[in-house]
């Protein structure tokens, strides 16, 4: 029996696990993957050469940095009585996040971000040298927190959909698995502060509302039924809704999954990376399989990979995920510690 502090734990991990998986051979071409690592792909984490650990990408770093965000915003609203999940944390947290990997600030006053804050009396994620790394930041979370200014879905600071907002806020649907039209909402809310196009903030919106019902016991697809018919609320809502309603039927047939996945996509943009993440996770329970297919492809296998992975993670619990994956993982005591501090402000 799987407790929830576990599937907290299962989420992040799994996700950084599949974000490393993925981070390998990204922007590789399949074919180029199986030249590289046989006719199945890469099945197995590969351990950086210098660093000795399977590296993660910025999917993970951001992921981290939002679950970090949503405490940050959680105590200043507490305290104040006012304030977003948004702009009251998880934007500044992201303006760290901005810092690690150019060394400057959009503004001088930002500096002010970058002291420590109630909620990291032990620690703070500017202690860990590794987050400075840069590892193939998304250009568009790099210019829209560069900008000096927070997007919002009223004032979109572009017209991006891709999956930069989608693929960070599986934290989102943890913190707030008890109500997962909010988690829908403040998951929208929280992509849109860098991705301003519909269906890349109702994409995020969506993959946080079906990490909520997992967190909730839920399976994979109910869950999936759920954030379908929030998401129907909403509008422009019809290509992320066309996407995840082809990974639904894509799942459900005798299809080779090389050649599914590259019927919805190559992962780029918001909808395709949720929609082949779910097809993944929904067509094979095994751990390691479920994550060789999801980053297996031409396109963003990091953040496939990375999507899955929580999913996995929410669903299946910690049990699941190998241990000699979990022992090479970079940051794999970072991304526990931060899954149980989200844990115990979510029960707190």
């Amino acid at each position: 029996m799987k407790t929830t502090r576990e599937i907290f734990i299962a989420t992040l991990v799994g996700g950084a696990i599949g974000d490393a998986l993925g981070y390998e051979v990204e922007f590789k071409k399949l074919e180029e993957i199986k030249s590289i690592f046989g006719e199945s792909g890469i099945t197995e984490l590969e351990k950086n050469s210098q660093k000795g650990k399977a590296l993660i990408s910025d999917d993970t770093q951001m992921t981290l940095f939002t679950a970090d965000g949503l405490i940050w915003a959680y105590n200043r609203m507490r305290m104040r009585g006012i304030g977003s999940y948004a702009g009251s944390g998880t934007y500044q947290s992201y303006l760290r996040w901005y810092y690690t990997q150019t060394g400057t600030l959009p503004t001088e006053t930002d500096q002010v971000w970058l002291k420590k804050q109630l909620h990291e009396e032990n620690s703070s994620l500017l202690d860990y040298r590794e987050l400075f790394s840069n590892r193939a930041p998304g250009n568009t979370c790099l210019s829209a927190l560069g900008s000096g200014r927070m997007g919002s879905i009223e004032q979109p600071i572009n017209q991006s959909k891709g999956c930069g907002g989608v693929m960070r806020v599986a934290p989102v649907g943890l913190f707030l698995h008890k109500e997962p039209e909010y988690a829908f909402k403040i998951g929208s809310d929280i992509a849109a502060i860098t991705h301003g196009h519909p269906t890349g903030y109702l994409s995020a919106g969506a993959f946080a509302t079906i990490i909520a019902e997992l967190v909730n016991g839920k399976t994979i697809l109910d869950s999936t039924m759920t954030a379908l018919s929030i998401l129907k609320k909403h509008t422009n809502h019809e290509e992320c809704l066309a996407a995840l309603d082809l990974a639904l039927e894509l799942s459900a047939k005798e299809l080779e999954p090389e050649k599914a996945i590259s019927i919805i996509g190559e992962g780029w943009i918001a909808e395709e990376a949720l929609a082949i993440s779910l097809y993944c996770s929904l067509i094979e329970a095994d751990f390691k399989k479920s994550l060789a297919f999801s980053v297996n492809h031409d396109g963003d296998s990091d953040s496939t990979g990375s999507i899955c992975g929580n999913i996995l993670g929410a669903h299946y619990g910690f049990n699941v995920i190998p241990k000699e994956w979990m022992d090479v993982l970079e940051l794999k005591e970072l991304i526990v510690e931060v899954s149980n501090n989200l844990y115990h402000m979510t029960f707190n």
